[in-house]
């Protein structure tokens, strides 16, 4: 199939998409570079559309797609009654709500504002229930298949839902553990009271399954570009360099104070032990009119956190490392990239271990937590804020 790489009404580049293996295998012409997907700049070098350019552009779209290391990915694809996460990509032109681009097949008269999923609506609801549900049959609604849930990537089961015109995304618990959606509720609890940016995370129940609740913080005239793609046009020096560097082309780009904020997130990290801040679940928010960087994305995806491998009557084990680009790290390591931890008002914490306390015990029907579990994970969330506020003492 012959079509155009699409962002939003600009031009990008023409190319042969094959629908069967999910690959393109020709790049005939490049449109404007510059309205590309921002991973791809790197390997276009002097209007050379190259094997490593036509690779790439494969490996992001299929990026797109739900990927292979989804939770019940097996069960998924046979509710949705396919063989592969790549065979949803094209069923509705390889839409996000992540950012604006899109496949439009050559001499199509296809509008950007007909088809994009910000302004027109999409069935979700057999989707959900594919996705989240403990029990589901097959789809047969053929416009099921036409949604931003054929492009979410990330391990947890989710799906996309309008509530009130609004684009939300639910997500559950992985396999059979749950307590990912009250992380992202507490973390939104912290950002909240601490003044950072952040996505609003609550908490909501599907069919008996305790789910995260968040509103999709793309518009149809931005689009998120993951730190994952930033740095993969800079030079890698496998160590802290690479986080200094890193603030140093968003101040060159115009963002201001990313320094700060790329703090707050790793303060958050700290507070909720969050193991998984991987590259691509943080970055910047891009105009896609003018392409002009406009602010550091607001901290989301913290549900990999509190983690306590095992407890018993005498003490907790813990893993207590987490991510610092390129390298694991204990988070009494990671918390030092903050320069000045002092500005940091501790007071605004006081009640946030009762605050979680009692939201797990409103749900304990449902969880079946035990008190147990739920008084070792507060005790492990006072002794992180406690830790927080010695440093600050300290420093």
């Amino acid at each position: 199939m012959k079509c155009i790489l699409m962002n939003k009404n600009k031009k990008v580049l023409l190319a042969e998409y094959d629908k069967a293996t999910g690959v393109f295998t020709n790049v005939y012409e490049i449109y404007d570079i510059n309205y590309a997907p921002y991973i791809l700049k790197s390997s276009y070098l002097s209007n050379d559309i190259n094997d490593t350019f036509r690779t790439n552009l494969t490996e992001w779209f299929k990026g797109r797609g739900i990927p292979s290391w989804r939770d019940r990915l097996d069960l998924l694809l046979h509710r949705l009654n396919i063989n592969a996460p790549c065979e949803l990509l094209d069923k509705a032109f390889g839409l996000s709500l992540s950012d604006q681009y899109f496949l439009c097949p050559l001499n199509s008269n296809i509008k950007y504002e007909d088809i994009n999923f910000f302004d027109n609506d999409f069935d979700y609801t057999e989707f959900m229930e594919a996705s989240l549900s403990k029990n589901s049959s097959i789809i047969t609604n053929v416009s099921s298949l036409k949604t931003p849930n054929n492009t979410t990537d990330g391990m947890l089961r989710k799906a996309w839902i309008i509530d009130n015109n609004i684009r939300y995304l639910l997500k559950g618990g992985y396999k059979n553990e749950t307590l990912q959606p009250f992380n992202e509720a507490l973390a939104s609890e912290i950002c909240k009271r601490l003044d950072f940016s952040h996505v609003e995370y609550t908490l909501d129940i599907y069919k008996n399954i305790v789910v995260s609740k968040c509103p999709c913080f793309i518009t149809k005239d931005t689009e998120l570009i993951t730190c994952h793609q930033i740095v993969n046009d800079m030079k890698k020096y496998n160590s802290l360099q690479d986080y200094e560097e890193y603030i140093k082309k968003l101040e060159k780009e115009g963002i201001e104070n990313p320094r700060i904020k790329l703090e707050n997130m790793y303060i958050l990290d700290f507070l909720i032990m969050n193991e998984d801040r991987h590259l691509n679940n943080f970055g910047i928010i891009r105009d896609v009119n003018t392409l002009k960087w406009l602010d550091v994305a607001p901290i989301f995806d913290n549900g990999q956190s509190l983690n306590i491998e095992y407890y018993d009557d005498v003490e907790m084990h813990i893993k207590g490392e987490g991510k610092l680009f390129y390298e694991i790290k204990p988070f009494d390591e990671i918390i030092k990239v903050v320069k000045d931890i002092k500005r940091i008002d501790i007071n605004k914490l006081d009640g946030i271990v009762e605050w979680f306390d009692e939201l797990l015990h409103k749900y304990q029907k449902i969880t079946e937590y035990s008190d147990t579990r739920i008084n070792r994970l507060c005790i492990l969330l006072n002794r992180q804020v406690n830790k927080l506020k010695k440093l600050i003492e300290n420093s």
